[in-house]
């Protein structure tokens, strides 16, 4: 009995096509496969078979992002030629074998295993430095037809799901979403099978990275550009890490959204209805007044240390990194520390409460370094705060929905400085109720 995280799906058939059953004259086998991982560096290829109502209910069961356990599965040399050509390559010379008979499969239910594993997730599979750029794609062009590569992106759009009927009379779907980074955009990424059309459907636009292992790449003669296609070994991690170490920031979406680019100017109680009403990530100006700025508390609550790893909290009363799967635990402790406050913005409608300001958002904005603000005494920093604090201030929003907040959403401080009365004052319809 052994608790996985599963990273891949390849239940590709709509009507799990069966297979004749040598053992018994007549009948049929159905079969589906998927992936799973337990560590960073450790995953494995599963392959379930049995009768069509078994498997059906088996592949309904679960979906990528699930922390499954999985009892009594047999253990197989794995077959090369095979499954190196359909599955995804795996570090293993093994393979997993679930049959009706002598395995189950359930989902995880204890919380604490679930939080160990989950992590894993935002783990690829390759070397992060092992892929190609957007741009690097296209400059080799039609030479780069046919190769199986790896691929480091953000979501910039996702499309509509097409369905259709095969020569077979066999139902099949498609759905293509564009990627960007900082050397290309509109690139197209074609997904085939069901459950990679299902991860992407939840993925956000311009808000989320993907790592795309063993993607196959064409040169689309009708639309003249190169395509990249996931297939049965294709495995995509979301929003990644390196051995816990997160990816350059440059990759991020972040780079490419620009404050000069938001123009809306909200009030509290408009930023707050339409973020009710859109369940998307909202960006907007509100000119407003830090009614909590807590620069004279303990430094624990203005400044935090983190993994230098995976970026996690450290703990502040153990000293170890608060992730259970990062790779540097029990090793020792490698912490960075930055501005980690939380703030309150109101006008005359209201108050957003517990807004981010952290990082070097907050060092903008409050004019100095983290080991500046460390060395300046008590007076100093409530002079600091009280720079900011009641005072108007033209303040650019990042707010998106959030089912563990209160309020149903969340808050960061893209840009912050003390706003100009003219800008105010032409402004002020655009807030005032």
């Amino acid at each position: 009995c052994k608790e996985f995280f599963l990273i891949k799906n390849n239940n590709n058939n709509n009507n799990n096509e069966g297979f004749p059953d040598r053992k018994n004259a007549g009948s049929e086998r159905f079969t589906f496969s998927f992936t799973i991982k337990d560590s960073p560096e450790h995953f494995i290829n599963v392959s379930a078979w049995g009768n069509e109502e078994y498997i059906q209910g088996l592949s309904s069961r679960f979906q990528i992002g699930d922390c499954v356990v999985i009892e009594n599965p047999l253990v197989m040399t794995k077959d090369y030629e095979k499954e190196e050509r359909f599955c995804p390559s795996t570090p293993s010379t093994y393979r997993l074998l679930v049959t009706e008979t002598h395995s189950s499969i359930r989902i995880c239910s204890d919380l604490e295993t679930e939080a160990r594993i989950l992590p894993l997730f935002h783990m690829p599979i390759k070397d992060s430095r092992d892929f190609y750029s957007l741009g690097d794609i296209t400059a080799n062009g039609e030479s780069l037809s046919g190769h199986i590569i790896n691929i480091l992106a953000a979501v910039q759009s996702i499309g509509e799901e097409k369905f259709f009927t095969k020569s077979d009379g066999r139902k099949g779907q498609r759905l293509e979403i564009k990627l960007f980074d900082d050397t290309g955009k509109s690139f197209p990424f074609v997904c085939w099978d069901k459950e990679t059309i299902r991860l992407v459907q939840t993925l956000t636009q311009r808000e989320t990275v993907l790592f795309i292992a063993d993607a196959r790449i064409t040169f689309d003669s009708f639309r003249n550009c190169m395509t990249a296609t996931a297939t049965s070994k294709t495995i995509i991690t979301l929003n990644p890490g390196s051995d816990g170490i997160l990816l350059p920031v440059k990759l991020y979406p972040s780079i490419y959204f620009s404050v000069d680019s938001i123009s809306d100017v909200l009030t509290v109680e408009k930023l707050k209805a339409r973020s009710q009403e859109h369940a998307e990530v909202l960006h907007c100006i509100i000119f407003g007044f830090m009614t909590s700025l807590e620069l004279n508390s303990s430094i624990s609550k203005v400044i935090r240390k983190r993994c230098a790893k995976c970026k996690f909290r450290i703990n502040e009363e153990s000293q170890t990194c608060s992730n259970d799967a990062c790779p540097n635990q029990g090793q020792q402790l490698q912490a960075t520390e930055g501005f980690d406050l939380l703030v309150d913005i109101s006008d005359h409608t209201g108050t957003v409460q517990s807004c981010s300001l952290a990082g070097t958002v907050a060092e903008k904005t409050l004019g100095c370094k983290t080991e500046e603000f460390l060395r300046l005494s008590e007076s100093q920093r409530t002079t600091l705060k009280w720079k900011f604090l009641l005072e108007r201030c033209k303040i650019y929003l990042k707010v998106f929905p959030s089912t563990r907040s209160r309020s149903g959403m969340r808050a960061s401080i893209l840009s912050c400085a003390l706003a100009d009365p003219v800008e105010v004052k032409q402004n002020f319809a655009s807030f005032v109720v």
